[in-house]
């Protein structure tokens, strides 16, 4: 089924083409470690952190830098944000270890972090202004859009490359499209695209700040940038949907009077009774929580738990909680509508819960809440919702809700899955 989620787009490649042939010689790569690097001297970040309140302190009088309006910012090109980064797992067998499981391939948590690290780093080469060696602008995470694996397996004995550039602009937001390949027998071949949505902020991160416009220049950049807005106008069409605010549609509302009938006591026939039909599960029984205390370690350069950390984490519950559930080894096919609500400080006290939300055939849909427990007021507030698709290696048990509430968890576990399937 690895051919069947191929997603063999050929934008992306003409694209990679058409960014790089303006440039003089090949692109200088960097690896990982100086993407870090380099977000922290652009922010002015302090490595240490002790330093780290001075250091914002300092940040806070870039604010006479910030732009009063879009139209005093110069316009920018797809190939002046487009960037091309090497994760040398094959050359370099020293770094493996850290992106190593226990399968012998590659961790895709940590690729997680690797895009949303490149993510920012794009937005700041595409807002980057010439005079100035640090940015007013604190570019952050709101959304992780999608990302479409094509591949099972990333080997961790093999070289990485992603590239990736901005593919959209709004007033104070940005898309940015990724893609990550793998050297096999000399040659790129393509594991997976992604598409993330940053936002610009103030220096202090408080409120929204300009950021430069974008101007497409070829058809194929026409092109995508008007993805760009369709992306944007799915994502609002998909909120209003949102069963937290709209009844389910009449087809959903048999589906669930369906699975409700199907789980009647044919003995007792009454609306309490109720039996789980062979070959399933109750939702209920289909969950895992964990628990993370947020140390100084997974801090971002703006001293609040860095996106990339939570999204590993929720992804590495979601999968213990597909493979609990399957009984075999998942593989992630999908990550779709990851919203940043909330950021996380350093200290929290993080709470993930993973729920088995939809089940078709080898696939599971697995959704994982996320909130921070304040201690002091006994608050608790959600921070993220992750949504991930995985296939297992045989068909699964089907996951029955029981409840109302579970039946609205099921049916939003299918608009994802289905808004997956049609994409690959």
């Amino acid at each position: 089924s690895a051919c069947r989620l191929c997603i063999m787009r050929k934008l992306p490649s003409v694209l990679a083409r058409t960014l790089t042939s303006g440039t003089t010689g090949s692109p200088v790569l960097l690896d990982m470690f100086e993407v870090r690097n380099k977000l922290r001297d652009i922010v002015g970040a302090s490595a240490n952190w002790s330093d780290h309140v001075q250091a914002m302190q300092e940040r806070k009088a870039l604010h006479t830098l910030l732009a009063k309006c879009q139209e005093d910012l110069p316009p920018r090109r797809m190939k002046d944000s487009y960037l091309e980064v090497i994760l040398p797992l094959g050359s370099q067998p020293e770094i493996r270890e850290k992106y190593l499981n226990v399968h012998n391939s590659v961790r895709f948590g940590r690729i997680l972090e690797d895009l949303d690290s490149l993510g920012v780093l794009i937005c700041y080469t595409h807002t980057k202004q010439e005079m100035q060696p640090k940015s007013p602008l604190s570019i952050v995470t709101a959304l992780v859009d999608k990302i479409n694996l094509c591949k099972k397996i990333i080997y961790p004995d093999c070289d990485i490359k992603f590239t990736g550039n901005v593919s959209w602009v709004g007033k104070t937001s940005m898309e940015v499209t990724m893609h990550m390949l793998q050297l096999h027998d000399g040659d790129y071949s393509p594991v997976l695209d992604a598409t993330f949505v940053m936002v610009a902020r103030d220096p202090e991160n408080k409120r929204p700040a300009f950021v430069n416009p974008l101007i497409p220049e070829s058809p194929e950049e026409e092109e995508i940038f008007k993805q760009g807005e369709l992306n944007k106008l799915r994502r609002i069409e998909f909120s209003t949907a949102s069963l937290l605010k709209m009844a389910p549609t009449a087809e959903e509302r048999n589906i669930v009077h369906d699975i409700f009938l199907h789980t009647l006591d044919t003995k007792t026939v009454s609306f309490r009774s109720r039996k789980l039909p062979p070959n399933s599960v109750w939702m209920e029984d289909a969950k895992l929580k964990g628990l993370q205390i947020c140390h100084p370690q997974e801090r971002n350069i703006f001293n609040r738990i860095f996106g990339g950390f939570l999204m590993r984490k929720a992804f590495e519950l979601g999968w213990a909680t597909a493979c609990s559930y399957g009984g075999s080894r998942p593989f992630i096919v999908s990550v779709d509508d990851i919203m940043f609500q909330k950021p996380v400080e350093i200290g929290s006290l993080l709470l993930l819960s993973a729920q088995v939300s939809y089940t078709e055939k080898n696939y599971i849909q697995i959704r994982v809440h996320s909130e921070v427990y304040d201690a002091n007021t006994r608050e608790h507030h959600t921070t993220n919702i992750f949504h991930f698709t995985f296939i297992s290696e045989n068909e699964v048990p089907r996951v029955v809700p029981n409840t109302y509430g579970e039946s609205m968890l099921y049916l939003d576990g299918k608009r994802h899955f289905d808004a997956v399937m049609k994409e690959i």
